[in-house]
């Protein structure tokens, strides 16, 4: 693995921009679609693009990425399509997470490190819409390289038959991988979105992966972007079906409560928040999960 990565950096950096790109305009299409329902009034939403950076502890340059924040849309509440790519050297704290998990051997004596990816969270306007997130990403050291990710539906009034055809999107992305994958990440996914303290899910589930090298670069990057190819048409119908539905104070009080769920597991268990902030990155893009109203009972 001490082979030289830079080609394999620049197409997986550029993959993300690609996946982030056709994301971006399916959501923004969304938004000029819906012309029925309790916001028709409103003009359509359009992402507001800015540029991110991360914060060296030496002043140098560290990479950054584009932070893209749709607010108060006809259907999209709050939505935030992230991408980046960081490199520098981790600091101490870093190196202790990271060995820990991960056991890469020689991070003490080179600490250098090269992340690139992509992170979508979107909280919606109807309840009976459900939010969603998603992320795939890419990592590197002078001694290892791996990727991670996956999405997951995180619904407050839950429908099994969207749940399903969530679930079955993904399977059939990852089914030409082998039949092991689906399943393998699906529990994954179920033990990684779990709140502890709650005693419950965060929603429900999707796939994830994480620290994954199989030794063949190429093959990781190709199951990497079909889980990504596989969120557009997992998610979208969904979006379609239920963005019309009428729904009652009593809906948006539950979508309220549900949100409190998701911002408690970002803040205090999400690897990617904490990496994020610990290796110096722009904070707002990394917390840019958080929905934008949330209450507790």
């Amino acid at each position: 693995m001490t082979q030289d990565f830079e080609t394999e950096k620049t197409r997986a950096s550029a993959w993300f921009r690609e996946l982030r790109d056709q994301i971006v305009d399916a959501f923004e299409e969304l938004e000029r679609d819906h012309a029925q329902g309790p916001l028709s009034d409103r003009s359509a939403a359009q992402f507001d693009v800015s540029e991110t950076k991360r914060h060296s502890d030496d002043g140098s340059d560290a990479g950054g990425g584009l932070m893209s924040v749709m607010r108060g849309g006809r259907v999209f509440e709050k939505v935030g399509v992230n991408i980046s790519t960081v490199f520098g050297t981790l600091g101490e704290r870093a190196q202790m997470a990271m060995a820990a998990r991960k056991g890469i051997p020689g991070m003490k004596e080179d600490p250098r490190f090269w992340a690139s990816g992509i992170s979508l969270v979107a909280h919606m306007q109807n309840p009976h819409v459900p939010a969603v997130h998603m992320n795939t990403r890419m990592f590197w050291t002078p001694h290892a390289w791996w990727f991670g990710g996956g999405s997951d539906l995180n619904p407050c009034i839950e429908y099994d038959e969207d749940t399903q055809h969530f679930h079955d999107q993904q399977k059939e992305k990852l089914d030409p991988h082998g039949a092991d994958f689906y399943p393998r990440l699906k529990d994954w996914a179920d033990e990684y979105f779990y709140i502890p303290h709650r005693n419950r899910a965060r929603g429900v589930g999707g796939i994830f992966m994480d620290d994954h090298c199989s030794g063949d670069w190429e093959t990781d990057f190709s199951l990497t972007q079909d889980i990504g190819r596989a969120f557009l048409p997992a998610y979208v119908p969904l979006v379609r079906k239920r963005r019309v539905q009428p729904w009652s104070d009593a809906d948006k009080d539950a979508q309220l409560v549900h949100r409190g769920l998701y911002a408690e597991y970002n803040l205090v268990y999400d690897r990617g928040t904490k990496f994020g902030l610990e290796t110096g990155h722009d904070a707002n893009a990394v917390l840019m999960s958080l929905p934008p109203l949330a209450k507790w009972v």
